[in-house]
């Protein structure tokens, strides 16, 4: 399912990522990689935000809908 419409407060390993290769290498960066675990805490508004790695991060909604996750 997409990032966007997932659960809060549910443990969520990163399955797939669909975009650019640009865009790849910054959500790397930020520790978005398939098969890491986040967290979703808020997805209100035109963002949602997620703990990775211990820190919080707010994605925009269009990039949250192209990161696919599944429970653990």
């Amino acid at each position: 399912m997409p990032l966007v419409i997932a659960p809060t407060d549910v443990k969520l390993r990163v399955v797939k990522l669909i975009v650019d290769d640009r865009t790849r290498k910054h959500l790397e960066n930020l520790g978005i990689v398939c098969n890491s675990t986040l967290e979703v805490l808020s997805n209100s508004g035109g963002s949602v935000i997620c703990v990775i790695k211990q820190g919080r991060l707010a994605l925009d909604r269009t990039i949250a809908t192209k990161i696919l996750v599944a429970q653990m």
